[in-house]
């Protein structure tokens, strides 16, 4: 066997390739000189490196799980395999297309005999080096490896690498030229295979056949791991160039990988996690906590499960499920070798007090663990803890941050590029660019930088942001296998998972398949989810698990309220279980009293006299309507009442510091800690970011009608906390239903926001129910009169039923009001939803059981920014965000009255983070104008938060045109938009 520690140069004598076979693979490049710092590459070297690191991974970052997948398909020399499927990735790049492609390195190519003809000028014609790879590797593969089926799942690894896999179609040059015509071109690209095959340790090509196949979604999460490799093997801060053969080998490549590895701080998670000594370790030992009979249930769930699969967990409000997730993380992650933990939460504002959480629990396993907890969501540099850590600023408790050190050891992202890099730009392939944060590479001692760049965030071991980025991972986008590697080695959480919609449900589903496939261990969690949910869940992952397109298994019947369900498959059979007797509630369950407060006025006054005298004499009340404007006009309409600071707003345009003032301070004097402090008389006038993940307890509940399961989740902000001091008119909770009242025949009429946002189907079924315990709707100036004794709803017992019904196939409506009507506009508009996101999936459905990756990128997203591929999988219209300054006599100053200069200018962090407090997102019927009118100031050009974020300036008299609206931003209300 050959000394494949050697220089490649000896490796090549060794294999008895000719001297001149040997020049002519020492010259081809891999990374040219104006692109690499200076300093030439050689195609062989970049190979060798990108192996090295593949090793490096293995080692330090692959997880147990996938590991062992590796070692199966490769018949026990996984960690090899990985280091040559990386490495081999640009073998394309010894083609006349890429070579060519710099005249100063080619000209050594062409004078080692090397030569070709007329190239394409046409960048639509371009011969790209990942396809060319492709092509030149796929027929040895057939041919020495003696099937198309064992190489038919390894070629689209190295078509895909630059982030979308093509058709065997695509593998056809547009002619010889482009490819290499002539028994020269041959020669050298069989040897680059060759020699690189054996210098990494394979006696051949043939050696390297893998014994199994990986399924296809373990194929994209390799794809992802390919991708990683080569992005760090590409980063020429941590790799110089070597231009003379002669220096480059395995072992060479080996010391950069780890050099590399450790300048960028780059790390694993857990690594091999050992079993809790007891079943309840995690809960009361870990988390500290004294486990309720819910969390037990889940524990014990996790502990017991054959394989890794999906437990669905419903629980009321308040229940703990989440602390109760993340301990089953722990148990699944120790049993089936993964490697770190995603949580997934329905919006920014929920993502923060979460990742707080998370942080808190992984330091319980290692506090270097900290380092490695990404927060991600485009507000993060709001959060303290996440800048503490990440950006070296000063700990919200006082302490160090432990990254002093990060600035001697940091490696400067200035020009480096990831992605798309070098000559690759001239193929009009996007690049992942570096880091938005600005922020500085870390070495050993402080949290990887590098995992900051675009679309990489997943790939720490740990990360809490928000759903979006579990559904980016099921879009038919570039470089969604990034994604995926980051989900393939974690356990996944998805909170509040009710709160999907229709559509974004089609991208759950989705990502659902492909974790199943993978062996993801997923944890669905909410309060308040439908069965046929909880069904299409379910089945999804199952989908994955057996690798079909449809799968059927029917989830029996809870036994009860809080219950789990287990979804896995065992030798090739699914099994779906669910809890098999009542799991008691850890409160008690209570009547909750339903008023109608029949109300249509935009401004909501009726609806703030009713608030007024329920507080006057004392009482926290809490108002969550459906309109920003609603919610700005009761505020106003409560204040004027004498309210003063005892009356909060919180809504969606507000600016990112003002709502993060707020959200604090209504936490603090309603959350559970509030004790002693909370106040004598209090009112909270919120929207729908109120409505779930928001740890508040009021005495009574003003809300506009929603859909049943949202109602309950409103609800669920009501006598909330245990021991909590309640006058004694509040000592029974009451809900006040408002929003809504009774038109021709008592048909329910709502508020035209609300229909627009939910549907007329959904707020009927809603109204009816509530009508059952509330007695009929009256007109908005008439008095209800009640039917027969109402009947409260008893929370949190009602729950399941509830949510059962509102979207059951039976009608729920009295006669007369539309019900099959409006189920029918419903029904229209979800299945147009419906298909607007298929337009986006991964996966045709009708190819989900193809066993490998070609062609899946069939036709890519139009999304071509994070900004928009958050609409498309959210389906709102596209937004943009803004930041609020104010024009002033000589400059500008931020929304806090700091002073900026003359252009705008910023002269460091402090005052960058207070201008970034007038951070905000436009409503999208301001989108057009925003985007034809505002623009970055003068001042910011260069600074790394702020040179591509439009400024909303706000003239003297406060206001501004934006289009035809004219909009101001106050310091109480927010945004508000004035028509004209």
């Amino acid at each position: 066997m050959v000394d494949h520690e050697g220089s490649i140069v000896t490796v090549m004598q060794a294999m008895g390739l000719s001297p001149v076979v040997v020049r002519r693979v020492s010259r081809l490049w891999g990374k040219s000189a104006a692109r690499n710092g200076g300093r030439t590459h050689l195609l062989l070297g970049h190979l060798l490196d990108t192996a090295a690191v593949a090793g490096v991974m293995w080692d330090r970052y692959v997880s147990v799980a996938f590991r062992r997948r590796l070692d199966e398909v490769s018949g026990g020399r996984g960690k090899l395999w990985f280091m040559w499927v990386c490495g081999i990735h640009d073998c394309g790049k010894a083609c006349p297309a890429f070579q060519a492609m710099d005249a100063a390195e080619a000209a050594p190519v062409l004078a080692s005999g090397l030569v070709w003809g007329r190239l394409a000028t046409d960048r639509r014609k371009k011969w790209r080096h990942d396809v060319a790879g492709a092509a030149l590797l796929k027929p040895r593969l057939v041919a020495e490896w003696g099937s198309a089926e064992s190489s038919g799942w390894v070629w689209p690894l190295v078509a895909g690498h630059h982030g979308a896999f093509p058709s065997v179609s695509g593998l056809q040059p547009p002619n010889r030229e482009v490819q290499g015509s002539g028994a020269d071109w041959a020669e050298v690209q069989r040897a680059v295979v060759d020699v690189f095959t054996r210098a990494v340790g394979f006696e051949d090509l043939a050696d390297v056949r893998p014994v199994g196949a990986l399924r296809k979604a373990e194929q994209l999460a390799l794809s992802g791991m390919i991708v990683m490799a080569d992005w760090i093997a590409s980063d020429s801060s941590v790799f110089r160039g070597l231009g003379d053969a002669g220096l480059i080998s395995l072992a060479g490549s080996r010391g950069r990988a780890e050099n590399a590895w450790g300048r960028l701080g780059l790390r694993g998670g857990w690594q091999g996690l050992s079993l809790p000594r007891e079943r309840l370790e995690p809960l009361n030992g870990r988390l500290g906590v004294i486990p309720r009979a819910s969390q037990r249930e889940l524990l014990e769930r996790a502990w017991s499960m054959p394989a890794p699969g999906l437990l669905v967990v419903e629980a009321p409000m308040g229940e703990g499920k989440t602390k109760a997730a993340l301990a089953a993380a722990e148990v699944l992650a120790a049993r089936f070798g993964l490697d770190g933990v995603f949580v997934a939460m329905p919006t920014q504002a929920t993502s923060d007090p979460m990742y707080e959480q998370v942080l808190q629990w992984v330091r319980s396993f290692d506090p270097e663990f900290e380092s490695q907890v990404a927060l991600l969501h485009g507000r993060r540099r709001f959060n303290v803890w996440w800048r503490a850590i990440w950006e070296g600023k000063p700990r919200p408790d006082g302490d160090g941050c432990g990254c002093e050190h990060a600035a001697e050891q940091s490696v400067g992202f200035g020009e480096d590029d990831y992605g798309a890099i070098d000559e690759d730009a001239s193929y009009g392939m996007q690049s992942a660019e570096p880091s938005a944060d600005g922020a500085p590479a870390a070495g050993a001692d402080g949290p990887a930088h590098w995992f900051l760049g675009n679309k990489r965030g997943l790939l720490t071991a740990f990360a809490v942001g928000t759903i979006d980025h579990l559904l980016h991972a099921a879009t038919r986008t570039r470089h969604v296998m990034l994604r995926f590697a980051g989900l393939a080695g974690k356990v996944v959480i998805v909170d509040e998972v009710h709160a999907a919609d229709i559509y974004m449900r089609q991208f759950l589903v989705e990502a659902l398949r492909w974790l199943g496939q993978a062996g993801v261990p997923v944890v669905l969690l909410s309060a308040t989810l439908p069965p046929a949910q909880r069904q299409l869940y379910v089945d999804a992952y199952l989908s994955g698990v057996l690798g079909v397109a449809d799968v059927r298994e029917v989830v029996p019947e809870p036994a009860g309220y809080p219950c789990v369900t287990v979804a896995c498959g065992v030798r090739g059979r699914a099994v779906v279980e669910t809890s098999r007797q009542a799991v008691p509630s850890w409160r008690e369950s209570a009547p909750v009293a339903l008023t109608w407060l029949p109300d249509t006025d935009p401004a909501g006054t009726r609806v703030a006299e009713a608030v007024w005298e329920s507080v006057e004499d004392g009482g926290v009340a809490l108002v969550v309507v459906n309109q920003v404007s609603r919610a700005q006009g009761i505020f106003e309409a409560l204040r004027e009442k004498g309210l003063g600071g005892e009356v909060h707003l919180l809504h969606a345009r507000l600016c990112a510091a003002h709502r993060a003032d707020r959200t604090a301070e209504c936490l603090r004097l309603m959350g559970p800690q509030a004790g002693g402090e909370r106040p004598h008389r209090m009112v909270v006038v919120a929207t729908q970011l109120a409505e779930q993940s928001f740890d508040v307890d009021a005495d009574v509940l003003f809300t506009d009608l929603a859909p049943a399961d949202l109602l309950l989740q409103r609800i669920g902000r009501l006598h909330r906390h245990s021991g909590t001091r309640r006058r004694g008119v509040h000592r029974v909770p009451r809900v006040l239903v408002t929003g809504v009242e009774a038109g021709r025949d008592g048909v329910p009429e709502v508020l035209w926001a609300s229909r627009a946002i939910y549907g007329m189907w959904s707020l009927l079924r809603a109204a009816a129910l509530v009508t059952e315990a509330a007695g009929p709707l009256a007109a908005a100036d008439g008095q209800s009169v009640p039917l027969g004794e109402p009947v409260a709803w008893i929370i949190p017992a009602d729950v399941p039923g509830l949510v059962a019904r509102a979207y059951g196939d039976a009608e729920v409506c009295p006669v007369g009001w539309g019900e099959a009507d409006a189920w029918r506009q419903w029904q229209d508009r979800e299945l147009k939803r419906m298909g607007e996101a298929g337009k986006y999936l991964l996966c045709r459905p009708r190819e989900w059981a193809f066993p490998t990756l070609e062609g899946l990128h069939y036709a890519g997203s139009r999304a071509a920014s994070e900004e928009e591929l958050d609409a498309v999988v959210r389906d709102g219209e596209s937004t943009v965000e803004v930041v609020i300054v104010r024009r002033v006599p000589g400059g500008y100053r931020a929304v806090d009255g700091t002073w900026l200069g003359v252009h705008g200018e910023v002269d460091d962090d402090a005052v960058t983070d207070r201008l970034m407090g007038g951070t905000l997102r436009l409503p999208a019927a301001l989108t057009e104008a925003a985007r034809a009118g505002l623009r970055p100031l003068p001042g910011w050009s260069g600074r790394p938060w702020l040179q591509y974020l439009p400024a909303l300036v706000l003239e003297q008299e406060g206001a501004t045109l934006l289009g035809k609206e004219r909009v101001l931003y106050d310091d109480d209300l927010g945004l508000v938009v004035e028509r004209r």
